[in-house]
C-alpha cells in the first residue's frame, strides 16, 4: 500500500472536507447536494454526483477519507489520475443508480400493496408530509400530520395500510450522501491489484489478504445487514448497503472487463 498520498486524492480529500465543512455552515446545502429519490420534487439532475462530496457526520468522512488516502493513493499510482477518477466517479454513481432502482422497486411494491387509486398530487402531498424527529422517521408524527390529508382526500387505510404508507414517505423523504459507493469499488480494484496485500481490522488482530478482506467484508457488513436486514426482519443500520454492494459490483465489472480486454496487462497479477 502506498504511503504518499497522490495528487488526484489530495484533490478529492480537500474537495470532500470543503463540502463537509461548508454544509455545517450552510445546512440548506444538504438539501440541494444529497442525492433524493429521484421521483421526489426535491431531486435534481446534479445529485447523483454531488452527494459523492457530503457526508453525515464527522465518522463518516473520516472513514471514507482514510480508505480513499489508503487506497486510492495505490490505484492512482499505477493507472494515473485520468484512469483512476474515471474509474471513481463510475463506481459512485453506478452506486447511486442501483440504490435508486431499488428505492423505486420498493417505492411502488408498498405503493401496490395499499391497493388505493391515488390522484398524483393527493400522493405528493401525503409523502411529503413532514415526520423528521432529530435523525429518524417518526412513525407517530407521521400519522398525526398526514391525517389532514387523509380526510382531505377521503382516503380510508387500515394500519397495514399505514405502514406501508409510512414506508413509502420514508423511501420519499430519505436522502443518500457519501463516497462509500465509490470507495467500495476502489476497495474491489484493490483486491483485484494486490491480491496479496495484507489488510487489518479493527478487532482482528490477524491481518487478512485483501483478496479474502474483500468480499469477506462485503458479504457480512452489507449483504447481511443490507439485504437480510431489510427483507427478513433484522434491525436496519440507516446506512445505504445496497449503494455499497452496487459500487461493489460496478467495480468488479470495469476491473474484469480491464483484465479482460488487457487493458493494463503488465500490471495484472497472474
Amino acid at each position: 500500500m502506498m504511503n504518499n498520498m497522490t495528487d488526484t486524492v489530495k484533490q478529492l480529500l480537500i474537495i470532500n472536507v470543503l463540502f463537509f465543512i461548508g454544509s455545517i455552515f450552510v445546512p440548506q446545502a444538504n438539501d440541494l447536494l444529497a442525492l433524493h429519490y429521484f421521483e421526489s420534487d426535491k431531486f435534481h439532475f446534479w445529485q447523483p454526483i454531488t452527494h459523492m462530496f457530503m457526508h453525515g457526520s464527522l465518522m463518516h468522512i473520516f472513514f471514507n477519507m482514510f480508505a480513499l488516502i489508503s487506497f486510492g493513493s495505490a490505484l492512482e499510482h499505477f493507472w494515473g489520475a485520468k484512469k483512476f477518477l474515471f474509474f471513481y466517479f463510475s463506481c459512485g454513481i453506478g452506486a447511486a443508480l442501483i440504490q435508486s432502482g431499488i428505492n423505486y422497486y420498493e417505492f411502488h411494491s408498498f405503493l401496490n400493496s395499499i391497493d388505493i387509486d391515488f390522484i398524483s398530487n393527493d400522493l405528493k402531498s401525503i409523502v411529503s408530509t413532514e415526520m423528521q424527529n432529530g435523525n429518524y422517521f417518526d412513525p407517530s408524527l407521521f400519522y398525526n400530520n398526514s391525517q389532514e390529508y387523509l380526510l382531505k382526500y377521503n382516503i380510508n387505510i387500515d394500519s397495514s395500510q399505514f405502514y406501508d404508507l409510512f414506508s413509502i414517505a420514508s423511501i420519499n423523504q430519505s436522502t443518500m450522501v457519501g463516497a462509500s459507493g465509490a470507495i467500495y469499488g476502489l476497495l474491489v480494484a484493490f483486491a483485484f491489484m494486490f491480491p496479496m496485500a495484507e489488510l487489518g481490522i479493527m478487532f482482528i488482530p490477524v491481518p487478512i489478504k485483501a483478496k479474502y478482506f474483500v468480499p469477506i467484508w462485503i458479504l457480512l457488513f452489507d449483504v447481511f445487514y443490507g439485504v437480510l436486514g431489510k427483507y427478513f426482519g433484522f434491525s436496519e443500520t440507516g446506512i445505504a448497503h445496497f449503494a455499497h454492494i452496487g459500487g461493489a459490483l460496478v467495480g468488479f465489472f470495469m476491473m474484469w472487463y480491464w483484465k479482460g480486454s488487457q487493458f493494463d496487462k503488465n500490471r495484472w497479477d497472474k
